[in-house]
């Protein structure tokens, strides 16, 4: 009977340890779960814009995976990169057509710190209302910077932990704190309309007649040692401007990040060069005359300098100044023809 009882306690005990490893196996596998952060916030009128990750910074377990969603009408792209790239420009020789990095790579790629990982540019389809979404994963642990090829200031990082570290925040933390941020920052976009209209003329720093015309508007915002986030409004300050016959506008582009344009007429295939009748000044403006209702003139990317850098060459200045005489009288509309979605549009009336 003793030789009996050992044996069944023996295969008890088997059975208990083979419980417990299935157990943990388990418990392995459901801890695998897919996070949620969005890339990118608007107001109604889509104005203002708040481009950053909501959150940017994130702590997951290896094995996890996030899921981003893209719902605005502003282009954005989720990308990680290799350890020490060049980053790459957000489109090639064909505008509109992204370069990736190089390349883009399918939903549900996977994060390891050993290649390239973009999703491509991303936004809001004008015929739905269904966000876009894009998933990668991390087998391993590591700290993972991503960025938006589109925004120079727009960062973040991904700490992986590995199994045996629970992560410090849980999903409702995460979707209360991009709640915040997403508010915060639209709201600064909106705040900066009274600082775009004091340079554009409409008092303060300008006379209330100047011929001055803000092209956009924004700043920079750190986070924690997380990475960048800008709030951007989107708008000509002023919108709509009266001049006379033999005018001239000023437009400048007051957005530290990213680009405008000035186009009257056709829009072109590629924003990025101005056109054809657009001359350079002499303290680094472009300047462009309209003589007919008819005439074409855009005025190219209007870009401010990036950010100098230790160990880095140094930046050229950016062309932030547009000028256009007008030698005849009426109603000129135009555009950004890079945001026009967005509504950024504009009218010089000229009597």
């Amino acid at each position: 009977m003793e030789q009996i009882s050992k044996s069944v306690l023996k295969r008890m005990a088997s059975f208990a340890v083979a419980a417990m490893l299935m157990a943990g196996a388990a418990a392995t596998t459901v801890q695998a779960k897919e996070w949620e952060a969005t890339a990118g916030a608007e107001s109604p009128g889509r104005g203002s814009q708040a481009l950053a990750f909501l959150p940017n910074e994130l702590w997951i377990n290896t094995g996890d995976s996030i899921r981003w969603t893209f719902p605005t009408h502003e282009r954005h792209t989720i990308t990680f990169m290799r350890p020490g790239q060049t980053r790459p420009a957000g489109f090639g020789p064909v505008f509109g057509i992204p370069v990736g990095c190089p390349g883009l790579t399918p939903d549900g790629s996977v994060v390891d710190g050993s290649g390239c990982v973009t999703s491509g540019i991303l936004r809001l389809d004008e015929n739905t209302t269904t966000a876009q979404s894009y998933s990668v994963s991390f087998p391993t642990a590591g700290n993972f910077k991503f960025v938006c090829l589109v925004h120079a200031d727009m960062t973040g990082v991904v700490h992986v932990l590995s199994l045996s570290t629970a992560p410090p925040h849980d999903q409702d933390f995460y979707d209360g704190q991009a709640l915040r941020n997403q508010l915060r920052l639209l709201a600064d976009a909106s705040s900066l309309e009274g600082q775009g209209s004091r340079q554009g003329g409409l008092g303060g720093w300008g006379q209330a007649q100047s011929n001055e015309v803000t092209a956009g508007i924004g700043e920079v915002v750190t986070t924690s040692g997380a990475g960048s986030q800008t709030a951007s409004l989107m708008r000509f300050l002023r919108e709509t401007i009266v001049v006379h016959v033999g005018d001239t506008v000023e437009w400048t582009m007051l957005d530290p990040s990213i680009s405008h344009t000035v186009t009257f007429g056709t829009e072109p295939a590629d924003p990025r060069p101005p056109s054809a009748n657009v001359q350079s000044t002499s303290d680094g403006a472009r300047k462009a005359v309209i003589g007919s209702a008819t005439d074409n003139v855009h005025s190219g990317f209007l870009t401010g300098a990036p950010q100098d850098r230790a160990t880095l060459v140094q930046a050229p200045p950016g062309v932030t100044r547009f000028r256009v005489t007008f030698t005849i009288p009426g109603k000129f509309d135009y555009i950004c023809a890079i945001h026009d979605e967005l509504n950024m549009i504009g009218t010089v009336i000229v009597h």
